[in-house]
């Protein structure tokens, strides 16, 4: 493939609510371009984008995908467009996260038929966070049901006016073969290989049309003071000018083009092609930003605890000095670890030696390539701008950056993390699965970020978000990394504490010849309001001999470390000891700690213990019309709702403490109680007496 240069090429990110038709989409431009030889599909499973065994089998994207074409615009420019292809569904919302991360252009996908969804909301609500112009196109107009003007209705109604028409159908469902180009005045008219020819309005959508054209032509004037002029005089812009002005609001947010396709019949989809290439903004439009001399970082680019760094902007210069954002990794079953790679500056070329600036790992390229689904089409470089692949990064996860300086620390400006909202306990399957699991984990989080994986006890946890999402983690284990796991809920990490101030003694005297094993103490043992541990030595007279506090302290540990009379292991302690005994021979750290664990066992035995269950904080941001049937859910969970509040966008914000046993399934029940539409953070809050507390 030749080199492209940095201002001919442009990354359009797919987004939108599953269902809505984004990888049928990709299918028909690929073909339409001649980028592949015949368009798959989902149903079939065979689609270049979805192409994992967990997507045919579910008939969802579940991971980002690219696909790249090469399209002659009219104007006899040549462009080359990297098409990201992301799911759709809230369980994989991350992926939607990263493929706006790098795009130029959001193509938003909404289905004519299903108009705005909550995963609609949900890929908008992140473009316009990461300032990522979009454009909209309406799709599944050949289906029955499909009704272009309640869709721009709905659009408008959810994210503004300044959404603008720039297309209408001349039909719908089964009479969907022609468009009308609002801006030229024109019918496009289609056959049945995707092509058309160019005809005179209907008579009967003539006003209408004329109608639209004319709001968004006063639009784009409006913003453009030579047009205005030329406008007010009488002179229409010609159609060609009409879009350049509407690139540059396209470019800065203000104007958002509503088109519409067929990703089916093909109808619309070169015409797409068309606009994708003239609207889009270049790389050069729009800088990019990194972190630079971040103080931390948690192992895959997104910073850590104590985080400090700058935001510095990066221009997409292919003069600059080399600087490559890797988006995401994938195990590819014949050459290993694949990197999807954006160059934000300079030109990367095969062979070189780069510095990973977040990991510090030293990194050879040793091939580049570009991504058509899971082809791999070799490329000599990759300039500004461009987005590739290459393998065998073993020290550059997901999230990283790659640069030519030889010391210094940097990492993306990357959307904030989704937080896990489930998990599930994973079991090993056999011995040697247990052996690999923790390596295998590993690499399924570098993978992809928005799994986590910890300990509860002594269960391994994978936390993501939603069960779908950790059911084809634990089936991608199996089948790329050979490890087999059973799932189940996870344990709730209870805890507790001593219920009343106690005294208590501990002993230990034994003699089998030689040296024996000779220790007393006394201890004074209570809760501790502040929580955590705190031990006082009131030792007077020597009678525990200085060289045995030590001893005497971790004795206390290690009695609490062990549980209490109910089984969990106890916290919120305080232990004093205030008298004892020791003997000149017989006495050693050994037999001080010993007795002061069987004195804590003791004093938590006489006086009982409270059990202690965790607690996290819930914040559910929803549409008010919901709220009272959330409210009611979360009382029934025990939680107690400490404040309610109106979000900035007009949606209400729930913020409620619940205990965490009550949450295993929040996630899933919320989304059926509100249409998919609530946001949800779960952020642990500590430990709370347990309403089932009882005395040991």
């Amino acid at each position: 493939m030749e080199p492209v240069s940095t201002t001919t090429h442009r990354t359009v990110a797919l987004v939108g609510a599953s269902g809505a038709g984004k990888t049928t989409l990709t299918e028909a431009l690929l073909h339409r371009a001649g980028a592949i030889p015949r368009a798959g599909r989902v149903e079939d499973g065979t689609t270049v984008t979805d192409h994992e065994p967990e997507e045919v089998a579910r008939g969802i994207s579940l991971g980002l995908a690219l696909g790249t074409l090469t399209w002659t615009c009219p104007d006899g420019t040549v462009r080359t467009l990297t098409l990201a292809d992301a799911p759709g569904h809230p369980d994989f919302a991350g992926a939607f996260d990263t493929a706006l991360s790098v795009a130029d252009l959001a193509l938003v996908v909404v289905s004519a038929v299903d108009g705005v969804q909550p995963g609609t909301r949900a890929a908008w609500a992140t473009a316009e966070a990461l300032g990522v112009p979009r454009l909209v196109v309406v799709t599944q107009e050949d289906r029955a049901r499909a009704d272009f003007r309640q869709v721009l209705a709905e659009l408008r109604e959810a994210f503004g006016g300044h959404l603008w028409p720039i297309e209408l159908p001349l039909g719908e469902e089964q009479a969907f073969r022609s468009i009308a180009d609002v801006l030229g005045e024109h019918a496009l008219v289609y056959d049945d290989a995707g092509r058309h020819h160019d005809e005179d309005l209907p008579a009967e959508v003539v006003d209408e049309e004329h109608r639209m054209h004319v709001d968004v032509t006063e639009e784009l004037v409006s913003h453009d003071d030579e047009q205005l002029d030329a406008y007010l005089s009488g002179h229409e812009p010609a159609a060609a000018d009409l879009e350049r002005t509407l690139a540059h609001e396209v470019a800065t947010g203000e104007a958002v083009p509503v088109v519409v396709a067929s990703g089916v019949t093909a109808t619309g989809v070169d015409r797409l092609i068309d606009l994708l290439c003239e609207l889009a903004p270049a790389p050069t439009d729009r800088d990019s930003r990194i972190v630079v001399g971040s103080g931390s970082d948690n192992g895959n680019g997104n910073g850590g605890a104590g985080d400090a760094g700058r935001t510095v902007a990066v221009a997409a210069d292919p003069s600059g000095e080399p600087l490559v954002h890797i988006f995401r990794t994938v195990v590819d079953p014949f050459v290993g670890q694949v990197s999807m790679l954006k160059v934000l500056s300079g030109v990367v070329r095969t062979s070189d030696r780069l510095r990973n600036a977040t990991t510090g790992a030293d990194e050879r390229i040793h091939g580049l390539f570009r991504l058509q689904g899971k082809e791999h089409i070799p490329v000599g470089e990759l300039a500004a701008g461009e987005v590739g692949a290459v393998a065998k990064l073993g020290g550059s996860p997901t999230g990283t950056l790659l640069w030519s300086r030889p010391s210094g620390r940097a990492r993306p400006f990357l959307p904030p993390p989704r937080q896990p909202v489930y998990a599930a306990a994973l079991v090993p399957a056999s011995q040697s699965d247990d052996e690999h699991m923790s390596t295998a984990l590993a690499r399924l989080v570098a993978e992809d970020p928005t799994l986590v994986v910890d300990r509860v006890g002594d269960a391994t946890v994978l936390r993501g978000l939603g069960d779908t999402h950790l059911d084809v983690a634990v089936e991608r284990l199996a089948r790329v990394f050979g490890v087999h796991v059973e799932t189940g809920p996870v344990p709730v990490a209870y805890r507790e504490t001593i219920a009343r101030p106690t005294q208590a003694e501990g002993k230990v005297k034994k003699q089998s010849g030689g040296h024996g094993q000779f220790a007393v103490v006394q201890l004074r043992v209570g809760p501790l309001r502040e929580g955590g541990f705190e031990f006082v030595d009131s030792v007077v007279g020597g009678a525990v001999p200085r060289q045995y506090i030590s001893a005497v302290e971790k004795g206390a540990h290690d009695a609490m470390a062990a549980g209490g009379p109910q089984g969990h292991p106890v916290v919120d302690l305080r232990v004093e000891v205030y008298d004892g005994k020791a003997h000149s021979v017989d006495s050693s750290d050994m037999a001080f700690r010993i007795a002061t664990a069987a004195g804590v066992r003791a004093a938590l035995a006489d006086a009982g213990t409270v059990l202690l269950e965790p607690v996290s904080t819930v914040t559910v941001t929803l549409p008010p019309e919901h709220q009272g049937a959330v409210l009611t859910d979360l009382s029934g969970r025990r939680g107690r709702v400490s404040a309610t509040e109106l979000a900035d966008d007009g949606r209400a914000r729930l913020v409620a403490t619940v205990p965490e046993a009550e949450l295993s399934r929040y996630v899933l029940d919320l989304r059926s109680l509100t249409g998919g539409r609530a946001e949800l953070t779960i952020e642990p809050a500590g430990y709370e007496r347990a309403a089932s507390a009882a005395r040991g």
